[in-house]
């Protein structure tokens, strides 16, 4: 069976609405998410909190069932939920959660959702679907971390292929998938995971106002340069794990002994980071917030993205955002961002893995200050078209409207038997269940 022919199954699209339908009404939608946006740091805890914030905006009810450490009292008005959490086997610092027990169940059950959305992969999202069919109510899943492509970097590589079979399970069970790239979609649809007309684009966005040129510092450009804040600068943000291809960076660094190099961020591959770059001129900062994350992007000269497993890189769209030029390497969602027409003009990106590739696009940004200045114009007028509010308004309005078409189109399709034989028996007139 070709992708093609997967799509006709499901061809079938939701109508297109009207002007006076695309508002609309409050909804009472419950997201499970895992790990938690208020405590784990990763890419999606500045789109969830958004998320939540701007449909609080709205007028939706939301309820947020996520893992237990770290959940606010309060998050604009939303209803949150702890779920007893366990460390995952492979990456200790993830904390994962079922989200099955009779007090959640309870809670969502009282809550009388409109519509479920749960973050994927992982553990929770299955307790999200159990509820979901449950409770009779559409299931919309956001594919948030790229697990087949992790897993040979903490595990056997064997697992692949399972894993590829779960997310099948998962995502063909939901009404609506949402992916945070164009790129991931494609993928998502190429492995036939679902039918491609149920996979849709969540819209990247960022807050344009704490990521700004404004918060540029000397006394940090200090900090980050380890003082030395006269040399080029290039800037890392972001978790610091295995699977972010950041000992790429010691080989560029060898051949760049003219430039400093700051990570800003934690995570689970700090420590080995730290040991390779010993004796380098590297400054570790650890976590940073607020204004002092604000002026970290926009202190430095150039910032650097060697991962290839990202979904969509939030980290990128704030450095530009902060007036910062990007290079990139040219994988997963990074094209997104800079796509090939906008190379030179708003960022660079790099073939992946390709070192000389990498330093020479460094060398270009960090030795020509026009064209820094330039780019880094351009990079920040093209975030200015973001915007978190409209990414929401989208996915409220548009999106999870499709999800509740879908779940209705199901639900008629399996009744439809039970219609045939009641009328057959008892010559009653059809129902019609839209």
């Amino acid at each position: 069976m070709t992708i093609t022919e997967f799509r006709d199954e499901e061809e079938e699209n939701p109508p297109l609405l009207v002007e006076s339908e695309v508002s609309s009404k409050p909804r009472r939608i419950a997201l499970f998410v895992e790990p938690s946006p208020f405590a784990y740091v990763s890419g999606y805890k500045n789109r969830f909190q958004n998320f939540i914030r701007y449909l609080r905006e709205m007028g939706d009810e939301v309820m947020v069932v996520t893992t237990h450490e770290g959940v606010p009292q309060e998050f604009y008005g939303a209803k949150l939920i702890g779920s007893r959490s366990f460390p995952c086997p492979w990456y200790q610092k993830v904390p994962l959660s079922l989200a099955l027990s009779p007090r959640i169940i309870s809670e969502v059950a009282n809550f009388k959702p409109d519509i479920i959305h749960a973050s994927s992969p992982g553990i929770m999202v299955f307790g999200a679907l159990i509820i979901a069919k449950l409770l009779c109510v559409p299931l919309v899943m956001s594919y948030h971390t790229h697990v087949p492509v992790y897993i040979p970097r903490y595990t056997f590589s064997w697992l692949v292929t399972p894993m590829w079979l779960v997310i099948k399970f998962l995502h063909r069970a939901a009404d609506l998938t949402l992916v945070p790239s164009a790129a991931l979609a494609k993928e998502l649809e190429a492995a036939r995971v679902t039918a491609g007309n149920k996979i849709r684009l969540w819209n990247k966005g960022v807050d344009s106002e704490s990521f700004h040129p404004q918060y540029r510092s000397h006394e940090m450009r200090i900090r980050l340069s380890n003082g030395e804040p006269d040399k080029p600068l290039i800037v890392h943000v972001g978790r610091l794990g295995v699977e972010k291809s950041l000992d790429l960076l010691k080989s560029v660094m060898d051949k760049l002994p003219e430039a400093r190099i700051a990570f800003v961020g934690d995570g689970p591959y700090r420590a080995d980071l730290e040991k390779l770059f010993a004796g380098m001129p590297a400054v570790f900062t650890g976590m940073l917030g607020g204004e002092e994350l604000s002026q970290a992007y926009a202190s430095g000269d150039v910032f650097v993205m060697p991962s290839e497993s990202e979904t969509l890189g939030l980290v990128v769209l704030e450095a530009m955002s902060s007036g910062l030029p990007v290079v990139a390497a040219r994988a997963g969602g990074l094209i997104d961002i800079i796509p090939e027409e906008n190379e030179g003009k708003t960022g660079f990106c790099f073939t992946p893995g390709d070192i000389d590739d990498c330093v020479n696009k460094l060398k270009t940004l960090l030795h020509d200050n026009e064209l820094r200045e330039t780019i880094g114009k351009a990079a920040r007028e093209e975030m200015e078209k973001y915007d978190w509010r409209a990414a929401t308004r989208t996915i409220r309005n548009q999106q999870y409207n499709a999800a509740i078409w879908f779940w209705r189109k199901k639900r008629a399709q399996f009744l439809r038997p039970f219609q045939w034989l009641f009328r057959r028996f008892f010559q009653a007139p059809e129902v019609n269940y839209w």
